[in-house]
């Protein structure tokens, strides 16, 4: 898979080789946007409150908006990592300095061994679906070593995926449309009560991609290419995927996915031929948990640049897989939703620092890069016009806290409040009032 060809180098100190096209962008993120756990979560997007459906319309173009919304903001913080040819932790060092920077590091470090850890769960359970008798645990090892494999030799996996793997998804999702648009049955009723939150969901499943997005666009050729491949591809695919997914909950029946998420990949396995294409899907899985463990292996290397990847990418493999034998998948949404309120307003920060103040010009990446407090005023004021602002429930404690402060402030939160807008706004405009304010400062002096 490799000979030949150049690779990622082992340490941050290496060469970053800038060989990925836009073909090779767009399959990889083509391919991280179609999830079989996003199947299951089209449940979610049809009813994110769990009291106020949504019409089909409003389910659709909520993703649609989201999904836009979402793959923007991951494009857009891909293109530093083009133009540094550094991983996205270590871009932090520019925005936060260089031990500030360890706290999103740490707080990336744990989404994604959540999120790798999902992975592995619903690519057991999808092989379980069609191989039953396997035990669950059987196959979570057999992805955990696929996936660390395929960190070892990342840009080959990716080159992979473009020339083999992406014709057969987009195959497969064609052959379950079609049998699913006759055998499901008409979604009926539903409002646009529930628009915002449903928005917010589906932003949140983009935007948990913008912390390591730049770990694969320093490879890229240029910004161009970063930028298309992730909006393109991952829009596209993810568009989708939960549409595919409605249609696959309307066929397994809402109580039934909402008692058991496996139960929606049922329906895929029943169509003929449907073990064979979900088979295919389910294999192609392997790439969300492959880019999890990475991005988990290059963010580490941001608190230990010296450390060999490897190593890094055997004990994250190992300690995923562990991790997957007892993750609570009824946690899934709740997940998402403190990673949209963490990172959205950390991305509105870099996006105005980098491409609005003028922060491209000056970005320091350097192991001694100098604090930068300020920054964190804008991002911790972010996280909370998010949770202000969102009408999306996580845990009942939580959503208290937030109804309390809410209560106190005498804020009103509107219904057509979004959380992932709000808190981004809020980053965004205090970022640029600080850098106005430095400027005038600075030319004062």
């Amino acid at each position: 898979m490799t000979h030949g060809v150049e690779e990622v180098p082992l340490t941050l100190e290496g060469r970053p080789p800038r060989t990925l096209g836009v073909l090779d962008q767009g399959a990889l993120w083509a391919n991280l946007g179609v999830s079989l756990l996003g199947f299951s979560g089209a449940l979610v997007l049809l009813d994110p409150l769990g009291n106020a459906p949504l019409s089909l319309a409003a389910a659709l173009v909520a993703t649609v908006v989201g999904s836009l919304i979402g793959t923007a903001m991951v494009g857009l913080s891909a293109v530093p990592g083009t133009r540094t040819g550094q991983p996205a932790m270590v871009l932090l060092r520019g925005l936060f300095g260089a031990r500030i920077s360890y706290v999103p590091t740490v707080l990336n470090i744990v989404q994604m061994l959540g999120w790798g850890a999902f992975e592995l769960w619903v690519i057991a359970k999808g092989a379980t679906a069609i191989f039953g008798s396997v035990p669950y645990q059987v196959w979570v090892i057999v992805a955990g070593v696929l996936t660390t494999a395929l960190t070892i030799w990342p840009l080959g996996s990716i080159r992979l995926l473009r020339r083999y793997v992406t014709v057969g998804v987009i195959v497969s999702m064609i052959w379950f449309t079609v049998f699913f648009l006759r055998e499901a049955p008409v979604h009926q009723g539903g409002d646009w009560t529930a628009f915002p939150a449903a928005v917010d969901y589906v932003i949140a499943l983009s935007v948990s991609w913008v912390p390591m997005a730049a770990d694969f666009a320093r490879h890229s050729r240029s910004g161009r290419a970063a930028f298309t491949g992730v909006v393109g591809g991952y829009t596209l695919a993810q568009v989708a995927c939960l549409g595919l997914g409605v249609y696959a909950v309307a066929i397994a029946g809402a109580a039934g996915v909402s008692a058991d998420p496996t139960s929606v990949f049922g329906p895929f396995v029943a169509v003929p031929l449907g073990a064979l294409f979900f088979g295919i899907l389910v294999l192609r899985e392997t790439d969300q948990s492959f880019a999890n463990v990475y991005s988990t292996t290059v963010s580490l290397q941001n608190l230990m640049p010296r450390m060999d990847r490897r190593v890094f990418s055997a004990v994250i493999g190992v300690l995923t897989v562990v991790i997957a034998l007892f993750v609570d998948v009824n946690s899934y949404g709740s997940f998402l939703s403190v990673i949209g309120a963490v990172f959205v307003p950390m991305f509105a920060v870099l996006a105005i620092e980098y491409f609005v103040l003028g922060g491209a010009g000056r970005w320091n990446t350097a192991q001694d890069a100098p604090s930068r407090w300020a920054m964190l005023v804008p991002w911790a004021l972010g996280f909370v016009a998010y949770w202000l602002t969102t009408s999306t429930p996580t845990v009942p404690a939580w959503d208290g806290l937030w109804a309390g402060l809410r209560e106190a402030i005498g804020f009103a939160r509107q219904p057509w409040m979004n959380g992932a807008l709000g808190g981004a706004l809020v980053a965004a405009l205090v970022t640029l009032v600080i850098g106005l304010l430095t400027r005038r400062s600075a030319a004062r002096r």
